[in-house]
């Protein structure tokens, strides 16, 4: 009876020996096996992000001079705020610009006079020095002559004083219309750089602050697929590597490009993130992929993106 226990004992432990052995070489395989791509839910979006337009000042929206999904260059006028004060402040300030510019003129007239009557009284005092000397005039003709002289020279300082203060308020007026052409040119919005209008926010006649939103703005270039790679394949992600992007679900190839940035550390999801109070503890890598074609995606498009590894 011992022994026939002893034999079952024996054989169930090389059963066990046998499925550890088993176990052991399965995981070994599945540590063997090379993963060849990855796989993020991406957004679509310009190289240069979407931008949002804002204005630099508050105000009443005057015009609005552009359309949704409309092409603009870079310095077209898109938005006006009422700028009424802001003209008439200007307007002002050129005005007294050309004012002083007459003054200068005219100051500059009286230092070229001022220059020449003591051109002429020089040589008149020295006229009636030789004379003097040679006793032809008298001695208060020859003071008067040097008087005469001497007020001419005062005069021209003080015509030289007079144009230099004209000058510095001709500077100063400058730099009141450059301030009110700066105040003014607030009240316009244009298009920042070469792109489409992907939004209009507000209408006309509302009042806007600086941190109104106006715009949309898609800079004109390529696209790039935004994705988050989950940590567990993060270390593999390198900037060059081939990737594609296809609708979700689907097969099909909407368009290829290459990983242009990865980020250099991980952070808890936010792309794709539906609560802000997510407490699943994973942590992601940002990769950016820059795309060859984009006719057939729109910005905004949520996609897979796989990234080929090898």
């Amino acid at each position: 009876m011992i022994h026939k226990i002893t034999f079952i004992g024996f054989a169930f432990l090389l059963f066990s020996c046998g499925s550890d052995k088993k176990e052991t070489i399965q995981l070994n395989n599945i540590d063997s096996i090379t993963i060849k791509e990855v796989v993020g839910i991406a957004n679509i979006e310009p190289l240069q992000r979407i931008l949002t337009l804002t204005p630099e000042a508050s105000g009443i929206v005057k015009k609005i001079n552009v359309e949704i999904n409309q092409s603009v260059k870079k310095g077209d006028i898109l938005y006006v705020l009422d700028n009424t004060t802001e003209l008439a402040q200007l307007h002002q300030a050129q005005s007294k610009l050309a004012t002083q510019r007459a003054v200068i003129e005219k100051n500059e007239a009286a230092l070229k006079t001022a220059q020449n009557n003591v051109n002429n009284a020089k040589v008149n005092f020295d006229r009636s020095q030789n004379l003097f000397n040679s006793n032809a005039i008298t001695k208060k003709q020859f003071e008067d002559e040097q008087l005469n002289n001497e007020t001419k020279k005062l005069q021209l300082e003080s015509a030289k004083t007079d144009l230099q203060q004209s000058q510095k308020r001709l500077a100063e007026l400058t730099s009141d219309v450059e301030y009110y052409q700066t105040i003014l040119d607030k009240k316009t919005i244009k298009a920042p750089l070469n792109g489409k209008i992907l939004s209009i926010d507000i209408k006309l006649g509302a009042t806007v602050t600086t941190s109104t939103n106006l715009s949309d703005f898609a800079p004109e270039g390529p696209v790039m697929a935004i994705t988050e790679i989950d940590e567990l394949f993060a270390d593999q992600i390198k900037i060059g590597q081939p990737a594609y992007v296809r609708a979700q679900g689907d097969t099909v190839v909407l368009a290829k490009g290459k990983v242009i940035l990865a980020a250099p550390y991980l952070r808890k999801k936010s792309l794709f993130s539906d609560k802000a109070d997510n407490l699943e503890d994973r942590r992601v890598r940002e990769v950016r992929v820059q795309l060859d074609s984009t006719e057939t995606l729109l910005i905004g498009s949520r996609v897979e993106c796989i990234i080929e590894l090898k």
